[in-house]
């Protein structure tokens, strides 16, 4: 047992973003607390069903199950490792990609939204998206319909890389619509979850999966997005980590931008109405 396989077990036993053991695993190694919790060191009765499904995993299984979807397991210390998620308050165990991981390595704007926009939030997503891969940045969005695609097409058209993180297994084409989508992501780009195979997108998973879009781009985009909007918590996420945070703005009578004139309103974001303007904006924040 070494860190690397005991990082895998603890990845497929304990659900993403669960702020107790990322701290433990954090503030120790993960071959340390998997002992320990063989060992009984933790409560043998609240984590009985934890250490129950740790006893039962061989590292070589979860490694497997994962190389079957011509994917890898990365963690820190990894050639490819984000380094940047170690800023979230819950970094990761682990990581799940597959694709060209060297997009994990480049400088990337993270371009998020509605899944319902509107033709002129679609063209901005996509206009803004080939304007930073222009400038040898990657793309980075969650692979959803709406903003996200057309933020994904964007880079693609302009023969650059994008990063699709998912809210389900590497082994999982959702929205099923987008599976041609994610077969040109891999091309160039990449795919990453912290999920593993074979599981299904769940409410919960796509807000811990906003926190990894925040924490591995530089700064982050919001092109429009509703009032309540799983969007304006990637916004949050990255002002958490201070992160240049921007906003479109729309009509004032538009629901699809009352998420990014929320964000404006309340100063948490910066307003741009161009590529060079959030290129100046991120460069004053660096």
């Amino acid at each position: 047992m070494n860190e690397l396989d005991a990082r895998a077990i603890l990845f497929s036993s304990i659900e993403g973003g669960h702020s107790f053991w990322s701290a433990e695993i954090y503030g120790s190694t993960a071959l340390e607390i998997y002992e320990k919790l063989k060992n009984g060191h933790y409560d043998t009765i609240k984590y009985a069903p934890l250490i129950k499904e740790i006893s039962s995993k061989s590292a070589d299984e979860v490694l497997s199950s994962i190389a079957i979807s011509n994917a890898r397991l990365i963690v820190p210390g990894d050639t490819f490792w984000p380094s940047k998620v170690e800023d979230l308050a819950t970094p990761p165990i682990a990581l799940i990609a597959k694709g060209n991981l060297d997009a994990l390595g480049t400088n990337s704007l993270a371009i998020v939204g509605t899944r319902n926009p509107t033709n002129y939030g679609a063209r901005i997503a996509g206009d803004f998206a080939a304007g930073f891969v222009d400038r040898q940045w990657s793309i980075v969005s969650g692979g959803a319909y709406g903003i996200d695609s057309f933020a994904h097409k964007g880079a693609l058209i302009a023969e650059g890389s994008t990063i699709a993180v998912i809210a389900c297994g590497i082994d999982i084409n959702y929205p099923a619509g987008n599976a041609r989508l994610f077969e040109e992501i891999c091309e160039s780009g990449a795919l990453l979850t912290e999920v593993m195979p074979g599981h299904r997108a769940l409410p919960h998973r796509f807000l811990t999966r906003n926190r990894l879009i925040a924490a591995i781009s530089q700064a982050t985009l919001v092109v429009e997005a509703a009032f309540r909007s799983g969007s304006l918590r990637t916004a949050r996420d990255a002002a958490e980590m201070m992160r240049p945070v921007m906003a479109i703005p729309g009509p004032i009578n538009s629901p699809t931008s009352e998420g990014c004139h929320r964000l404006i309103g309340e100063r948490a974001a910066e307003i741009v109405t161009s590529v060079a303007d959030a290129v100046e904006f991120i460069g004053i924040n660096q």
